[in-house]
Protein backbone atom coordinates (compact mmCIF):
# COMPACT_ATOMS: atom_id res chain seq x y z
CA UNK A 1 0.00 0.00 0.00
CA UNK A 2 1.42 3.50 -1.08
CA UNK A 3 1.82 6.30 2.12
CA UNK A 4 0.24 9.37 1.68
CA UNK A 5 3.37 10.88 3.84
CA UNK A 6 5.72 13.77 2.09
CA UNK A 7 8.88 11.60 0.93
CA UNK A 8 12.44 12.52 2.20
CA UNK A 9 15.09 11.06 0.42
CA UNK A 10 18.35 11.05 2.90
CA UNK A 11 21.61 10.79 -0.10
CA UNK A 12 24.84 10.13 2.87
CA UNK A 13 27.57 10.30 0.69
CA UNK A 14 30.61 9.17 3.53
CA UNK A 15 32.88 6.06 2.38
CA UNK A 16 33.19 4.96 6.07
CA UNK A 17 31.10 3.37 8.10
CA UNK A 18 29.96 5.27 11.39
CA UNK A 19 31.46 8.23 9.84
CA UNK A 20 30.40 11.47 10.84
CA UNK A 21 28.21 12.76 8.18
CA UNK A 22 26.54 9.52 8.36
CA UNK A 23 25.54 10.13 11.96
CA UNK A 24 24.37 13.45 10.90
CA UNK A 25 22.12 12.08 8.36
CA UNK A 26 20.81 9.59 10.95
CA UNK A 27 20.08 12.91 13.40
CA UNK A 28 17.93 14.51 10.46
CA UNK A 29 15.75 11.30 9.45
CA UNK A 30 14.70 10.75 13.08
CA UNK A 31 13.76 14.30 13.62
CA UNK A 32 11.31 13.82 9.58
CA UNK A 33 10.36 10.75 11.08
CA UNK A 34 8.90 12.12 14.65
CA UNK A 35 7.23 15.21 12.34
CA UNK A 36 5.43 12.54 10.17
CA UNK A 37 7.35 11.86 7.12
CA UNK A 38 8.27 9.22 5.21
CA UNK A 39 12.12 8.94 4.88
CA UNK A 40 14.61 6.86 3.00
CA UNK A 41 18.43 7.03 3.97
CA UNK A 42 20.63 5.81 0.85
CA UNK A 43 24.28 5.07 1.55
CA UNK A 44 26.44 5.79 -1.47
CA UNK A 45 29.04 3.80 0.04
CA UNK A 46 27.52 0.76 -0.68
CA UNK A 47 26.42 1.43 -4.41
CA UNK A 48 27.89 1.00 -7.47
CA UNK A 49 27.30 4.36 -9.42
CA UNK A 50 29.92 5.14 -12.43
CA UNK A 51 31.16 8.65 -13.83
CA UNK A 52 29.28 10.19 -16.01
CA UNK A 53 30.00 10.00 -19.47
CA UNK A 54 28.76 13.74 -20.80
CA UNK A 55 27.09 12.08 -23.66
CA UNK A 56 23.36 13.81 -23.07
CA UNK A 57 21.99 11.07 -24.17
CA UNK A 58 19.34 11.58 -20.88
CA UNK A 59 18.37 14.53 -22.21
CA UNK A 60 16.28 12.96 -25.19
CA UNK A 61 15.55 9.75 -23.02
CA UNK A 62 15.13 10.93 -19.89
CA UNK A 63 17.57 7.74 -18.70
CA UNK A 64 20.97 7.21 -18.47
CA UNK A 65 22.85 4.91 -20.93
CA UNK A 66 25.02 3.20 -17.67
CA UNK A 67 23.26 0.38 -15.93
CA UNK A 68 24.40 1.07 -12.56
CA UNK A 69 22.94 2.07 -9.31
CA UNK A 70 22.70 6.04 -9.68
CA UNK A 71 19.64 5.14 -12.22
CA UNK A 72 17.21 3.68 -9.38
CA UNK A 73 18.72 6.41 -6.91
CA UNK A 74 18.20 9.19 -9.45
CA UNK A 75 14.47 8.26 -10.50
CA UNK A 76 13.63 8.47 -6.04
CA UNK A 77 15.70 11.70 -5.89
CA UNK A 78 12.78 13.16 -8.95
CA UNK A 79 10.16 11.10 -6.92
CA UNK A 80 11.35 12.58 -3.19
CA UNK A 81 9.30 15.74 -1.84
CA UNK A 82 12.15 17.25 0.24
CA UNK A 83 15.90 15.79 -0.92
CA UNK A 84 18.80 16.03 2.19
CA UNK A 85 22.09 15.71 0.53
CA UNK A 86 24.86 14.41 3.04
CA UNK A 87 28.48 14.97 3.37
CA UNK A 88 32.18 14.79 4.60
CA UNK A 89 34.27 17.96 3.36
CA UNK A 90 37.56 16.95 1.75
CA UNK A 91 39.62 20.06 0.52
CA UNK A 92 36.86 22.27 0.54
CA UNK A 93 34.40 20.55 -1.38
CA UNK A 94 31.81 17.86 -1.45
CA UNK A 95 32.66 14.50 -1.21
CA UNK A 96 33.32 12.66 -4.96
CA UNK A 97 30.53 10.39 -3.95
CA UNK A 98 28.32 13.09 -3.80
CA UNK A 99 29.07 14.64 -6.70
CA UNK A 100 29.24 11.83 -8.80
CA UNK A 101 26.29 10.96 -8.17
CA UNK A 102 24.81 14.98 -8.54
CA UNK A 103 26.11 14.70 -12.01
CA UNK A 104 24.17 11.60 -12.47
CA UNK A 105 20.84 13.11 -11.87
CA UNK A 106 21.02 14.96 -15.88
CA UNK A 107 18.23 12.90 -16.58
CA UNK A 108 16.14 14.91 -14.07
CA UNK A 109 16.80 18.52 -15.66
CA UNK A 110 13.55 19.99 -17.17
CA UNK A 111 11.48 17.25 -15.58
CA UNK A 112 8.63 17.15 -13.37
CA UNK A 113 10.58 16.36 -10.46
CA UNK A 114 8.45 16.31 -7.29
CA UNK A 115 11.79 18.35 -4.64
CA UNK A 116 11.14 21.75 -4.08
CA UNK A 117 13.16 21.95 -0.82
CA UNK A 118 16.81 20.57 -0.78
CA UNK A 119 18.56 20.20 2.76
CA UNK A 120 22.79 19.89 2.70
CA UNK A 121 24.51 18.42 5.88
CA UNK A 122 27.76 18.27 6.11
CA UNK A 123 30.85 17.61 8.31
CA UNK A 124 35.04 18.54 8.63
CA UNK A 125 38.23 18.18 10.39
CA UNK A 126 38.70 21.54 9.61
CA UNK A 127 36.69 24.04 11.37
CA UNK A 128 37.79 27.55 9.75
CA UNK A 129 34.66 29.84 8.93
CA UNK A 130 35.36 29.17 5.07
CA UNK A 131 35.91 25.13 5.55
CA UNK A 132 31.86 24.68 4.37
CA UNK A 133 31.62 27.22 1.40
CA UNK A 134 32.86 25.22 -1.85
CA UNK A 135 30.75 22.47 -1.05
CA UNK A 136 27.41 24.83 -0.37
CA UNK A 137 28.52 26.70 -3.84
CA UNK A 138 28.41 23.29 -5.32
CA UNK A 139 25.25 21.84 -4.18
CA UNK A 140 23.94 25.33 -4.76
CA UNK A 141 25.23 25.12 -8.27
CA UNK A 142 22.96 21.91 -8.98
CA UNK A 143 20.15 23.11 -7.13
CA UNK A 144 19.68 26.47 -9.53
CA UNK A 145 19.35 23.90 -12.28
CA UNK A 146 15.89 22.89 -10.75
CA UNK A 147 14.29 26.24 -11.10
CA UNK A 148 11.31 24.88 -8.24
CA UNK A 149 13.13 24.15 -6.00
CA UNK A 150 15.67 25.79 -3.37
CA UNK A 151 18.60 25.26 -0.68
CA UNK A 152 16.15 25.32 2.02
CA UNK A 153 19.23 24.75 4.99
CA UNK A 154 22.26 23.82 5.79
CA UNK A 155 23.99 21.95 8.94
CA UNK A 156 27.85 22.35 9.56
CA UNK A 157 29.90 20.60 11.93
CA UNK A 158 33.11 21.67 11.90
CA UNK A 159 36.19 20.06 13.92
CA UNK A 160 35.16 16.70 14.12
CA UNK A 161 37.42 14.30 12.33
CA UNK A 162 37.48 10.65 13.89
CA UNK A 163 34.80 8.73 13.47
CA UNK A 164 31.80 9.28 15.52
CA UNK A 165 33.18 12.25 17.30
CA UNK A 166 30.23 14.75 15.92
CA UNK A 167 28.34 12.69 18.69
CA UNK A 168 27.75 15.72 21.10
CA UNK A 169 28.38 18.53 18.64
CA UNK A 170 25.76 21.08 18.27
CA UNK A 171 25.30 19.83 14.75
CA UNK A 172 23.30 16.71 15.87
CA UNK A 173 20.43 18.80 17.29
CA UNK A 174 21.03 21.26 14.54
CA UNK A 175 20.01 18.54 12.17
CA UNK A 176 17.33 16.61 13.98
CA UNK A 177 15.64 20.35 14.40
CA UNK A 178 15.82 21.07 10.98
CA UNK A 179 14.43 17.14 10.33
CA UNK A 180 11.80 17.88 12.52
CA UNK A 181 10.31 21.37 11.06
CA UNK A 182 10.21 20.06 7.74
Amino acid sequence: MASDKRKVLIISSTPRKGGNSHLLAESFAKGAEEAGYDVEIITLRDKTIGFCRGCLACQETRRCVIKDDAVEIANKVHDADVLVFVTPVYYFCMSGQLKTMLDRCNPLYDSDYAFRDVYLLMTAAEDDAHTFEGTIKGVEGWVECFPESKLSGTVCAGGVGAAGEVKGHKAMIQAYEMGMSL
